[in-house]
């Protein structure tokens, strides 16, 4: 919105002098009325010294008369208030509302989403998971370390560890050299955890946005994920967790990959679990943002329900959300629950991610997305649709990103 305004130079003849026109002719210089004052008529006058040659004279200019000087402010107002200006005017004012009332009338949802209390029982049903890092089963760990995350678990609801153990290539292969220290990690939770399962944690970058990545609408590639599943199996985990993005709401060639991998893991009693998007907060949000951005971040409702029918486990990846105050994210956690528990079935194990992790950018602001607000909106959820509900949970991510506080509050907030 730049603004400029012109002068009057040239009306009066080339510029610097006022005297001669564009061609070069004599332009008469009209005195102002106003102006009374009169020419010196001697050297003296003048200023100048007897017996000195006199000052050249200047060429006379014309003098502005302050009553007529622009006033740019005062035409801008007049501008402004043109009657041709009155529907252009309507419409910018319109524009601007409808793109602020509908960001207002969200953030006051999200806040009123986050008040009240939860209900009493609505804490750990100790089907809650970790994700892990790739450093626990590629040999940087030690017996130690093992010993502490041993004591960190035994105190909380957590009954999954997912374990990253890929990622998977981009035609669906996963090399066997990218897990050599499982069978440490496996039997060392197995030994000192009784009842927690360790699955493998596979994923890939799908090239749903981009040229490069991992192509589901190929049936070789769907065949080589459930191959790299059944390899996963076979080195003694407990089940298999995937997590592809960016993943499209509707993907049919996902839905395909789950029914083909869930025959695999009910074949051996083991679970399929997912990492899901998050669900459309307004109706359609996906497909508007979609169309804007080429990202579409969220999933319909009902496509995240067509995929929990088709899993044992769905851990909703509740973070990342731009929000810039805890109580909008909150409330934000808390609609999620809602929606989600809405589609999942009974059989289904659902899971709400908690941000063990600490990053200030434009998607994720700390300040805002606290253990503490998540754990909160998530019990005002399941309080307000399946208070219940048995298999529900939280998901904590990541361990090797958290803090102690952050494990405080998952503690205080929902195991006690």
């Amino acid at each position: 919105m730049d603004g400029s305004a012109s002068g009057d130079q040239g009306r009066t003849g080339r510029p610097g002098t006022g005297t001669e026109d564009q061609a070069g002719n004599p332009v008469e210089v009209r005195r102002d009325p106003a102006d009374r004052t009169e020419e010196p008529t001697s050297a003296a006058a003048a200023g100048n010294e007897p017996g000195k040659p006199e000052a050249p004279a200047e060429p006379n200019e014309p003098v502005a008369d302050p009553r007529q000087s622009p006033r740019i402010p005062h035409r801008l107002a007049r501008a402004w208030r043109h009657p041709r200006l009155r529907w252009p005017k309507r419409v910018a004012l319109a524009l601007l509302l409808a793109l602020l009332l509908p960001s207002l009338a969200a953030g006051i949802a999200l806040r009123v989403n986050y008040a009240g209390g939860p209900a009493p029982g609505t804490q750990t049903r100790h089907r809650d998971a970790l994700w892990l890092g790739h450093a626990w089963i590629d040999g940087r760990k030690t017996d130690a370390q093992m010993k502490a995350l041993v004591a960190r678990l035994r105190s909380t609801g957590v009954r999954d560890l997912y374990v990253h153990a890929g990622p998977l290539e981009h035609d669906g292969t996963l090399p066997e050299t990218a897990y050599p220290s499982a069978s440490w990690l496996i039997a060392a939770v197995h030994r000192q955890l009784d009842g927690v399962r360790v699955q493998a944690w596979l994923g890939d970058e799908l090239a749903s946005e981009g040229p490069v990545g991992l192509r589901l609408e190929r049936p070789a590639t769907r065949e080589a994920v459930v191959r790299s599943a059944r390899q996963i199996l076979d080195a003694g985990f407990d089940g298999v967790h995937f997590d592809l993005e960016p993943l499209h709401s509707g993907d049919p060639h996902y839905l395909s990959l789950l029914d083909d991998l869930h025959r695999l893991t009910r074949s051996r009693h083991v679970p399929l679990s997912v990492a899901a998007h998050q669900i459309d907060p307004l109706p359609a949000a996906h497909s508007v943002r979609g169309t804007l951005t080429g990202h579409p971040k969220w999933w319909s409702q009902a496509y995240f329900g067509q995929v929990a029918r088709r899993v044992d486990q769905i851990a909703v990846m509740s973070y990342d959300t731009a929000l810039p105050l805890e109580s909008l994210y909150g409330g934000y956690v808390a609609q999620q629950t809602s929606l989600a528990l809405e589609v999942t079935p009974k059989s289904t194990d659902l899971l709400m991610g908690l941000p063990f992790f600490h990053e200030d950018k434009m998607s994720h602001h700390e300040s805002a997305e606290t253990v503490r607000a998540a754990v909160r909106g998530t019990r005002l959820g399941l309080s307000r649709t399946d208070r219940t509900r048995t298999r529900f949970g939280v998901a904590l991510y990541v361990d090797f990103a958290a803090r102690a506080e952050d494990w405080t509050a998952y503690q205080e907030g929902w195991v006690r």
